[in-house]
């Protein structure tokens, strides 16, 4: 490779530059906020302080490559510097996609008590709940509090599938789009070094993915090789990875087949009286479906379902004949519904809403509980209508 002279920064750091804002000092900064505040000494002019916060932290983490080719920039545009020219390099233009998604990653972070709009509510069984905004390359992990606050505990850059989002079949390294499951922790003695400290199973393929025909397995969210620190932004075969610094510090946070993660292609932050008002009318919606199958109110509780309902082999039509039939024979009902999430869906190319909760029914001659999902969806007329219902 040959050597040339360089007056400006370019590549990776060029992308920082276009889109990095001032982050403020601190003397306990993240890798990524000491990247961001050095990016931005640089932009102030501060090309010394720049200088000496990357050479620190190319020290403690040799492994960061982004911040080493940052760095390398930056001595080439000092005077009398030299940059190696990398064109042609492969790995350049994935660095470079790594630096404008950190970069815009203090961009990310939602206004002072800003709410995700895909969950309307969650449960207090899920003190914790993972997001995953797969085209900005950002998790954050939430902490949900028993009166229904939701609040930032903190977010850090994954890299998601080869092949991006939306997820369809076996082999097509795309990451899915969707509301999963943690179902448990493979420490690193029982995996190969590519998954790093370990990693968080999903539940793909969901019972959404399974109606709609997805194939594939193994989606988890894991670390990185020892001698990495993090993947290009398209890396995995479908998983999302990060740091493994990042993944150790979820653990405390996460409980095993109750942790929700949500994927998702567009997600958004607003202000939480926008989410309880669509809560509100969403539990009264769910709450008078729930009094009129009590009531044996079967005209009236049908009505909530579309007609192209399905379940369990049975279309709307036979599905309403059953109804019609059972809640005759009986002399009471009586419907509870506890533990009630409601999220807004993500990729369903149409709003989607899905009420999971879990039921306990008891009639003259029969009994159960179920946790049950219910996928709604708007009609012509711009009612919510049940077009889907499971038992999880």
């Amino acid at each position: 490779m040959r050597l040339k002279q360089s007056s400006r920064p370019a590549h990776a750091l060029a992308a920082f530059l276009m889109v990095a804002s001032v982050c403020a000092s601190a003397a306990d900064l993240s890798p990524e906020q000491q990247l961001l505040s050095a990016v931005a000494k640089m932009k102030s002019g501060d090309s010394e302080g720049a200088r000496s916060s990357l050479q620190d932290l190319t020290q403690r983490l040799p492994n960061f490559r982004l911040a080493k080719q940052i760095y390398g920039e930056l001595l080439a545009g000092l005077p009398g510097g030299t940059l190696i020219d990398t064109q042609g390099d492969p790995r350049l233009s994935d660095l470079t996609e790594e630096a404008r998604l950190r970069a815009l990653g203090d961009k990310a972070v939602p206004p002072t008590g800003y709410v995700p709009n895909s969950v309307l509510q969650l449960d207090s069984e899920h003190p914790f709940f993972i997001l995953v905004d797969l085209p900005k390359a950002r998790l954050y992990l939430m902490q949900n509090s028993k009166d229904r606050e939701m609040t930032l505990v903190r977010n850090h850059y994954a890299s998601i599938g080869r092949n991006g989002y939306g997820k369809q079949s076996a082999g097509d390294l795309r990451t899915p789009i969707g509301i999963y499951h943690i179902t448990g922790w493979l420490p690193k003695v029982n995996l190969p070094d590519l998954y790093g400290e370990g990693a968080f199973p999903l539940n793909y393929p969901n019972l959404w993915d399974q109606f709609n025909s997805r194939s594939g397995y193994g989606i988890w969210l894991h670390g990185v090789p020892k001698d990495t620190y993090v993947r290009a932004p398209r890396s995995s075969e479908g998983c999302v990875t990060m740091s493994n610094e990042d993944l150790v510090a979820l653990k405390p946070y996460i409980v095993t087949g109750e942790t929700p993660v949500i994927l998702s292609d567009s997600l958004e932050w607003v202000p939480p009286d926008q989410v309880k008002g669509e809560r509100e009318k969403f539990l009264a919606r769910l709450e008078d479906w729930r009094s009129k199958w009590a009531e044996r109110d079967t005209e009236a509780y049908l009505a909530y379902y579309g007609q192209g309902f399905t379940t369990d082999g049975m279309n709307f039509a036979q599905f309403a004949a059953h109804k019609v039939r059972v809640n005759s024979s009986k002399k009471f009902i009586d419907v509870k519904l506890r533990h009630i999430n409601l999220f807004r869906y993500p990729g369903a190319g149409e709003p989607m809403m899905l009420a999971e909760f879990t039921l306990d029914y008891r009639s003259d001659n029969f009994s159960s509980t179920s946790v049950k999902q219910q996928y709604w969806r708007q009609d012509k007329d711009g009612e919510w209508k049940i077009f889907r219902e499971e038992n999880r």
